[in-house]
């Protein structure tokens, strides 16, 4: 039974390369599980092969796991499709997009056919593995951790404060301190200079008020 060799890399990883032989009647399936023991993911999520050309543009689709749409558009299944049946060309490629939740995409390109497989091997075999594959969930967002709303905000150790000071605060911005002498006296001044202006009006008589009008004084 023939052999296909084919090299995977992620798009966004190029130093991390995987080299993987499978037999030519196995399915994408087992390609698609060989990928990820390679990797180290879970493969139970939804994914999909496309036929590709050398631009990697996307052609038929081959999937797993499909959802309500795939289904309703009759997409082959990866279980279903032997590798042999997309292999026309000696560099055939598959663009590959593991997880559509949260994807990972992946070149997949047919690197050479081997005619013989090795005794005791058993396919899809993994020869040549470089680089660690990235966190399968490393992009999950992590919110930040805000302190429980219930806890009194204790303002003095915040504020680096001893007892000492807590005491000196508490003189300080008590409503009940006395005002200064010197304030007292300087209110008291301001009230006989204005408040008292014609307190003594009392003590003039008619003859010592200067007159404001009149012809008689002309």
């Amino acid at each position: 039974m023939a052999l296909y060799r084919f090299r995977i890399t992620f798009e966004d990883y190029d130093d991390v390369i995987r080299e993987i032989d499978v037999k030519s009647n196995q399915t994408f399936e087992d390609l698609h599980r060989a990928i990820h023991q390679s990797t180290g993911y879970n493969p139970d999520f939804s994914s999909s092969f496309y036929i590709s050309n050398d631009q990697w543009t996307k052609g038929e689709e081959i999937t797993y796991l499909p959802n309500q749409k795939r289904i309703d558009r009759g997409v082959s299944l990866m279980s279903n499709v032997k590798l042999l049946s997309f292999i026309d060309d000696p560099h055939q490629k598959f663009y590959y997009t593991f997880n559509f939740d949260r994807p990972f995409d992946f070149h997949v390109e047919l690197m050479k056919i081997i005619l013989d497989e090795t005794p005791g091997t058993v396919y899809p075999a993994v020869i040549k593995s470089v680089g660690e594959a990235p966190k399968q969930f490393g992009n999950v967002f992590n919110p930040t951790v805000i302190p429980p709303t219930n806890e009194d905000f204790d303002f003095l150790n915040e504020m680096a404060f001893n007892p000492e000071d807590a005491e000196d605060f508490s003189e300080v911005t008590d409503t009940g301190v006395d005002e200064l002498p010197e304030e007292k006296h300087a209110e008291e001044e301001e009230e006989d200079e204005f408040g008292n202006e014609f307190a003594d009006d009392e003590g003039f008589d008619d003859e010592d008020r200067p007159h404001r009008g009149g012809g008689d004084d002309y």
